[in-house]
């Protein structure tokens, strides 16, 4: 049995990733280190209370002595690290909870992991040959594209808001491991994701949840800016492909070739309701414009090609297949 240190398992992508990781490898046994802050939820991983393949640490990952005595406790041979402060409104506000998580954070992880797994710089233990490294992070650290154009693995980094600075500061210590100690590292940049258990403050669940309540659902400035939407467990199968059969040292772009802007998510949801779950006037008439947040980017687009043609992943689901399932699914948590 291999056993593998998931951090930040209970927030959204993380805790859709565990059952389906759990689900596909009867031979890995996971540990999930968080430290359920707003954007983890125990509740997210109900299904596994009972799964002796599973255990639940609440910790957090900048305490060093605690992950060093994982380590020691569970002999881990591979680390998929989610955990991170992500919401970009929160950045602005507070930014060094964004420094300390997502920079330190990760430095202590990695920094720990290659102490564990390797003798000196390019001498693996024997036992830890194979350890791997797995850096989950995002888009948004490339900046912002106009019109045209798609993000690769070789844009150069540009980072608009504290969040992706910081984000970007954990991919480049990442990469250091690499090219300094020659650890087995892989990292995934990944666009906007939407799906079930996502937090209430991101915006589709911000629509489903005004529009059920009869509450103004507000858009953003003029609603015209635009992501590439990825369903979460589309991505998650990235994940475990990257993470089993990606090229050490490299750096994979996971992206669902579904360019939205706000404006179109929003009446979409509306329209969708109007059909499942119809009232007298349409959800539409609750669409309200609110001031735009500072550094708003415009559009994030992202070139899955090499992920495609290398490990021949593909996604599952269009914007609209997805995004009727998402809603069904938090209807029924909103009841």
């Amino acid at each position: 049995m291999k056993t593998i240190l998931i951090s930040g398992g209970a927030g959204f992508i993380g805790s859709n990733f565990i059952p389906f990781f759990l689900e596909k490898n009867q031979d890995y046994h996971v540990v999930n280190l968080d430290l359920l802050t707003y954007a983890g939820d125990l509740k997210n991983l109900n299904e596994l209370k009972n799964n002796v393949r599973y255990t639940f640490i609440e910790g957090d990952i900048c305490n060093r002595n605690l992950v060093e005595k994982l380590f020691n406790d569970f002999h881990f041979t591979g680390v998929i690290h989610f955990a991170a402060e992500s919401h970009v409104d929160n950045s602005i506000k507070n930014p060094d909870a964004f420094v300390s998580t997502n920079v330190f954070g990760t430095f202590n992880l990695l920094d720990v992991a290659k102490n564990y797994w390797m003798h000196a710089p390019n001498n693996y233990k024997t036992a830890f040959k194979n350890s791997r490294f797995h850096h989950i992070s995002t888009d948004e650290v490339y900046g912002t594209l106009g019109t045209e154009g798609l993000f690769t693995e070789d844009t150069p980094y540009a980072p608009n808001s504290p969040y992706s600075a910081s984000k970007a500061s954990s991919d480049f210590l990442v990469r250091s491991y690499f090219h300094t100690y020659g650890m087995n590292v892989v990292t995934t940049n990944c666009s906007n994701n939407y799906g079930p258990k996502q937090h209430d403050e991101k915006l589709i669940p911000t629509i489903i949840r005004k529009a059920v309540s009869g509450e103004e659902i507000p858009i953003y400035g003029d609603g015209k800016n635009i992501r590439d939407w990825l369903y979460v467990l589309d991505h998650c199968t990235g994940i475990e492909l990257v993470y089993k059969n990606g090229n050490l040292g490299e750096t994979y772009n996971i992206g669902g070739k579904n360019e939205r802007n706000n404006l179109y998510i929003a009446n979409k949801i509306c329209e969708i309701l109007d059909e499942i779950q119809p009232k007298k006037e349409s959800y539409k008439a609750q669409i309200s414009f609110v001031k735009d947040r500072p550094g708003h980017d415009f559009r994030y687009a992202i070139d899955a090609s090499k992920l495609e043609t290398e490990l021949g992943w593909r996604a599952d689901e269009n914007f609209e297949s997805g995004i009727l399932k998402t809603i069904q699914w938090y209807l029924k948590k909103y009841k």
